[in-house]
């Protein structure tokens, strides 16, 4: 009988594509374990901060800003050590970090210790794992599957992210509700103890990281290994227009962000239970957007896609900004959701699957922490003047300014040789010489060169 069930169950299950590649199977379970318990803590912990210990909107906004503050400070030389070493001990060293740190929050709250500067040092310290994790999970990808996959591999993973983003606001606002903000954020530990489990069963071997050697054949410094990862991403304009948009977005949108729960909590007088519902609503376009971006890209091109996607951002912003107090705003912010969801979702498959595609093996660690420390550099930057400026001209006003600003980002991209990008290209040299970033900047000179024996 239960051999009959495990054909049945063969014979049900997709043949096509990465359904039958096990360990990419295995990878996209650990994601999906994860992003719904993450899901969950997003929601928890500004409520935490909110309804446990009374924050302000610009505390708020602080941790914010400390949660991806690791960002701007670990993220260039992750990307050198990521290239360095096997990717999946990072990945598992990342998530059981996270889980340890979380699970400190409920436990103080126990004893009736919690406090605003125990949320800040868990953010941080689970913000550092988060960039180590980050950086290979976007490195680990490429090596685990065949190029061709890159897409799907990407979608099926924004899948999990967007199907996520449905269920998992909802299910925290309800548990916020029932067990308070501090005990819901256990369930986001556990998530990422059950990854790190799922990652850990990965049976590929990964190829071992040759390591690199100067024309001296010695070691290569830190520096020497990431100007290498700087010149790649500043030499191509097609990376510099995506670094710019994104980074654009995220710094505006954050003054968004930042402020949202409070917004929604004491501007419009939502529930906890309301607003995962409102979350959990609107990410349906994410979901969407992840069944179909392939095929709006192959239909439309790279570039015009990212451009269209970008032209959604700001008026999507705005209409949250505009909601009215009350039950009234529901369908003000599901629309704006909607499309916040969907054009986000496509950008990211498409630039991020753009990127791992051109990219030599042994320069995605680094390339990957170069476009991280750019675009999610400026989100702490963003958060914590958007919680001044709430603070200084209010919270509604504080989001109109960043809709306009990430409104305008997609210009990055219109005003660059990707708004012709139609296919998916093939790999780029591996070597981006100085004399092409000289070229990238007419006039301004390599400000790399003086530094090539700097000390690690």
């Amino acid at each position: 009988m239960l051999s009959r069930g495990v054909e049945i169950a063969r014979r049900i299950w997709p043949t096509g594509g990465l359904w039958r590649h096990a360990d990419f199977l295995k990878l996209w379970s650990a994601e999906t374990v994860s992003q719904f318990g993450t899901q969950v803590s997003q929601l928890a912990l500004p409520l935490a901060a909110v309804l446990v210990l009374d924050a302000s909107a610009f505390q708020v906004a602080a941790l914010g800003t400390v949660e991806f503050l690791p960002f701007i400070l670990f993220t260039l030389p992750a990307g050198v050590w990521v290239d360095r070493l096997p990717r999946r001990p990072i990945l598992i060293a990342g998530d059981l970090g996270r889980a340890a740190l979380l699970a400190t929050i409920p436990i103080a709250y126990l004893m009736d210790a919690l406090t605003l500067g125990q949320l800040y040092v868990v953010g941080f310290l689970a913000g550092v794992c988060t960039v180590f994790f980050d950086v290979a999970y976007q490195s680990y990808l490429p090596a685990l599957v065949e190029r061709d996959y890159i897409i799907e591999g990407n979608s099926k993973l924004e899948i999990s992210r967007s199907s996520a983003q449905i269920g998992g606001p909802g299910f925290g606002g309800v548990l916020v509700q029932i067990f308070t903000a501090p005990y819901a954020i256990l369930v986001d530990a556990a998530s990422f103890l059950g990854s790190g489990i799922f990652i850990l069963q990965i049976q590929k071997q990964e190829p071992r990281p040759e390591p690199a050697r100067d024309e001296k054949g010695e070691k290569p410094s830190l520096w020497t290994e990431l100007k290498e990862g700087l010149r790649f991403v500043l030499g191509n304009p097609n990376l510099r227009a995506q670094a710019g948009c994104t980074a654009t977005s995220n710094f505006f949108s954050q003054f968004t962000f930042a402020i949202i729960i409070v917004f929604l909590v004491r501007e419009l007088g939502l529930s906890p239970g309301v607003i995962g519902l409102v979350f959990s609503l609107g990410s349906v376009g994410a979901l969407l957007a992840a069944f179909t971006s392939t095929r709006i890209s192959q239909r439309f091109g790279i570039g015009p896609t990212s451009i269209a996607m970008g032209l959604l951002w700001g008026p999507a912003t705005l209409l949250v900004a505009l909601a009215p107090e009350g039950n009234g705003a529901i369908p003000f912010l599901v629309v704006a959701q909607l499309a916040l969801g969907f054009a986000i979702v496509v950008y990211n498959i498409v630039q991020v699957s753009y990127r791992q595609a051109i990219c030599p093996p042994r320069l995605q660690g680094r390339m990957n922490s170069v476009m991280r420390f750019i675009v999610w550099g400026t989100i702490p930057i963003g958060s914590l003047l958007g919680g001044a400026l709430a603070t200084w001209i209010g919270l509604r006003e504080t989001m109109v300014i960043g809709a306009i600003g990430s409104g305008v980002s997609f210009l990055w991209i219109l005003l660059s040789p990707q708004r012709r990008l139609r296919e998916m290209p093939e790999p780029v040299e591996e070597e981006v010489r100085t004399t092409e970033l000289g070229a990238a900047f007419p006039g301004v000179a390599d400000p790399l060169s003086a530094a090539d024996d700097a000390p690690a």
